[in-house]
């Protein structure tokens, strides 16, 4: 598994270029589903199996956040915005890649002994930021990038410390790392994969596949935030790395129907699984899309708790990502028999 997501980890795949990811997916599960993709990009796996009392749909979205180049200046740097929300302050000085020509960058922006007091006592803007790819003119970096190239994050995917990993684009590689291998388990049902587009811009790559698919029940794989660090108070901590599989009872996008949040809660227990909840309503998944589709659609999410989301450096505890491949196929099975 930590093989897994450290392969999908160093893929880069921004909202709307998740080519690249869907390639390596695919041949993950050659012979093993028969699979398609939708006219977004998603790409939808039927799991062959007993028929199912009802049919069940496990998504988890392919993209990462990152940026979009958006201008390029006669001095030869290139300006952009962010693609998914990107704190501003994680942004500064990084090294970054441009996938489409396999350059390299760092972000830059005006000195700090150059800034006005005012300045240096706030955050830059983004539009205050360019990416330096090391060219002299217009037409030098004009060679390397153009606008609409995608430019991800570079965070080597690592272990480190006891039984962490951290890596860029762990949001949600782990996802798609633990549905690949449901995919591939001995689970007795058929039932339906869905690597979603687009889940970081807006959740739409899960709108139009939950719409195609008209699943009676879905459960969603993600990551959520956790504060588990120093200055944020214990009802402030959301959720908590070494304590378990989040399932929560409600997000920004979801309210997660209550009967399922305690049998979900109950599954761990009987089975000896680490399961936490969420001690704030914040964030959103794919649910949010899902379970307003096609005349309303049961859905419940399974989340690793991760630190520094959206970051180049997301770190996460083994023992949550150990904690969710054992639960989910019990709650794929409950969900498709009740």
């Amino acid at each position: 598994m930590m093989e897994q997501i450290k392969a999908l980890a160093s893929i880069s795949g921004i909202s709307g270029e998740e080519d690249a990811v869907r390639a390596y997916i695919e041949e993950q599960l050659n012979g093993i589903c028969t699979m398609h993709v939708d006219a977004l990009g998603s790409l939808i796996c039927e799991k062959p199996g007993k028929p199912a009392p009802k049919k069940l749909m496990i998504a988890a979205h392919m993209d990462e956040v990152g940026l979009i180049v958006t201008h390029i200046t006669e001095e030869g740097y290139l300006k952009f915005t962010t693609v998914g929300g990107i704190d501003r302050r994680v942004i500064l000085g990084r090294s970054v890649y441009l996938s489409k020509t396999g350059h390299r960058g760092v972000i830059g922006t005006k000195a700090m002994h150059q800034q006005t007091a005012d300045e240096r006592g706030k955050s830059v803007a983004v539009e205050d930021m360019f990416l330096d790819v090391g060219a002299s003119s217009k037409e030098e970096a004009e060679t390397i990038a153009m606008p609409g190239d995608p430019v991800v994050f570079l965070g080597e995917c690592r272990a480190f410390g006891h039984g962490y990993l951290k890596g860029k684009a762990l949001d949600d590689r782990i996802g798609c790392a633990l549905l690949i291998e449901f995919l591939k388990s001995d689970y007795p049902y058929e039932v339906t994969g869905v690597f979603t587009v687009q889940e970081e811009v807006g959740l739409r790559g899960a709108a139009a596949a939950a719409e195609s698919v008209a699943p009676d029940a879905a459960i969603v794989l993600e990551c959520t935030t956790a504060a588990d660090i120093p200055g944020v108070s214990d009802e402030k901590q959301c959720c908590r790395l070494g304590k378990g599989v989040v399932a929560g009872f409600m997000d920004r996008g979801t309210i997660y129907p209550p009967v399922w949040y305690r049998k979900t809660l109950k599954l761990a227990s009987d089975h000896g699984i680490m399961c936490q909840t969420k001690t704030t309503v914040a964030g959103g998944n794919d649910s949010g899309a899902i379970h307003r589709a096609n005349g309303g659609i049961l859905t419940m999410a399974l989340s690793v708790p991760a630190r520094y989301l959206h970051s180049p450096n997301v770190v996460v505890c083994q023992k949550d990502i150990d904690a969710a491949r054992a639960l989910l196929p019990l709650l794929a099975e409950a969900m498709t028999n009740e």
